[in-house]
């Protein structure tokens, strides 16, 4: 009895690391983009990472480019603690004199400013289990994210679900214009993660295969 409870677990661990490579190789290739799964939806839930300072700025601005009759609803991430973003959140809908509708969401900060890479990995898992049911509930078909640590739970979630063909959303990084020749270590992460990476310094494309240049905005 217990060989053969082994030898199923080993059998499903065993597809589950097939499938994480299969999604690995299929990001790596670039198979889907945000053009294709516009053309297969005529809505699409849309999941927005905010971060402070410069990162809710930056993508509040792309935000406002997008297609208020595609891109909807809208559900917006944001850090706990992180009051301001929320303040411009609610401006930025507010003066677009568009009634949409949108949703607001509070997760833990994964990573404070400063604080170290080692009490970051337990806040990042902490962040992670707290975001699971969210994520669940919400299902989104597309994540915009631009650099904060607050992405990172949400994508490895939206990754995991994938693997575990729970939900199917394209992942869409934007690489802050801080980041002129190197990625931030968001960036460095999601980079084999996200389905589109997209940077606003053309000097990055050489070093970084797979970024697209989005110009700046």
């Amino acid at each position: 009895m217990f060989y053969w409870i082994v030898s199923i677990c080993l059998f499903i661990l065993l597809c589950i690391l097939l499938r994480t490579v299969y999604v690995l190789l299929e990001v790596k290739n670039e198979t889907r983009s945000l053009y294709e799964l516009a053309s297969h939806k005529k809505k699409l839930k849309t999941l927005i990472i905010l971060g402070s300072g410069g990162h809710s700025t930056e993508m509040l601005r792309l935000v406002e480019t997008l297609n208020r009759k595609i891109f909807t609803p809208k559900f917006y991430i944001v850090a706990s603690s992180d009051s301001k973003s929320k303040e411009k959140l609610f401006d930025m809908e507010k003066c677009s004199g568009k009634n949409t509708l949108y949703h607001v969401y509070d997760i833990p900060r994964s990573r404070k400013v400063h604080q170290s890479y080692v009490t970051s990995v337990f806040t990042t898992l902490y962040s992670i289990m707290y975001s699971v049911p969210l994520m669940l509930r919400i299902q989104p078909d597309l994540i915009l994210c631009n650099g904060p640590g607050t992405c990172i739970p949400i994508c490895v979630i939206a990754f995991l679900m994938r693997v575990l063909y729970v939900s199917d959303s394209v992942i869409v990084f934007v690489e802050s214009i801080c980041r002129v020749k190197s990625l931030s270590l968001s960036g460095v992460i999601l980079y084999y993660f996200a389905d589109v990476f997209l940077v606003q310094w053309e000097e990055l494309l050489n070093k970084y295969k797979r970024a697209k240049y989005i110009g700046r905005f």
